[in-house]
């Protein structure tokens, strides 16, 4: 005997609209949540100070830091150096980091990695560039504050040639030609480079003269050279017992050149520079 029909009871099509829909895999709903937040990979814990201070320590120091040394300047003993150097042992342990912590000589030293050995090659085989030598440094204060400027009024200011000195300049950046005067001499303004090698954002942040105060030394020394200098052209010497600091002050404001003569041939005459490079023929249009 069959039972009771129950089709009628149980809908099948309303059943399956009722049932709750398949979860998604897992992965596709950690990839989601992986792109809606920035997860960050997990700091590394901090190491102990004493630890910190080793580290800075030895990358100050160029050759291997001895442990007595060590605990001498971190203020502490020898074994919790050693402790701080076990530290750092992990930090710097081989394949973790670019620098490793090596004992040499009965000291300690941080050195590059070895792997590293290629790269730190290039680097330190790029050519190098020189420091301004005090004919340059001169010559280039002259341009970066009276910018634009020429060659034959730097080489008044200066009392030397600086034909060397401009041209190096030139080829290393730090100047560039801006037009010519109306005397058809060559005009020098600093560049970018200049202001990115000094740290400046703009010739307004230089340095202002006005803050240089002489003292009287100074004064009188600078006082003394240009008298001799004014001796030297004018075919005198200076005697002894000749104090420069108690002649009567120069005044060449608006003075006029004797009748037959130009205003250039009082001009300083230009000597070559101790510390300068041979300079080549002059350039004419100077």
């Amino acid at each position: 005997m069959s039972g009771p029909d129950r089709s009628d009871d149980f809908d099948v099509e309303s059943t399956a609209e009722e049932l709750p829909p398949e979860p998604e895999p897992v992965e596709a709903v950690v990839e989601e949540l992986l792109d809606e937040a920035e997860v960050e990979p997990p700091l590394p814990p901090e190491q102990s100070g004493l630890a910190s201070t080793v580290e800075s320590l030895l990358f100050l120091s160029s050759e291997p830091v001895r442990l007595d040394d060590l605990a001498v300047a971190c203020d502490t003993g020898p074994e919790e150096v050693a402790a701080a150097l076990n530290e750092l042992r992990r930090v710097f342990a081989p394949g973790r980091r670019g620098l490793l912590l090596r004992e040499i000589g009965g000291g300690f030293l941080l050195s590059s990695a070895p792997e590293t050995e290629p790269a730190a090659r290039r680097l330190l085989a790029a050519p190098r560039t020189p420091p301004l030598t005090p004919a340059q440094a001169e010559t280039l204060a002259i341009v970066a504050y009276l910018q634009p400027v020429s060659r034959p009024e730097i080489t008044r200011i200066r009392g030397v040639a600086a034909d060397s000195a401009c041209n190096t300049l030139t080829e290393r950046g730090m100047i560039e030609e801006a037009g010519r005067s109306q005397f058809g001499a060559v005009l020098y303004r600093t560049t970018g480079l200049f202001l990115k090698l000094f740290g400046l954002d703009g010739l307004a942040d230089l340095p202002d003269p006005s803050a240089w105060d002489p003292t009287p030394e100074e004064t009188a020394t600078l006082r003394e050279r240009l008298m001799i200098a004014g001796d030297a052209r004018g075919g005198g010497d200076a005697v002894d017992g000749d104090d420069p600091t108690e002649r009567p002050t120069l005044d060449l404001t608006g003075a006029a050149a004797p009748a037959g003569h130009t205003a250039s041939e009082f001009a300083p005459t230009a000597q070559q520079d101790p510390g300068d490079e041979p300079d080549t023929a002059p350039d004419p249009a100077d």
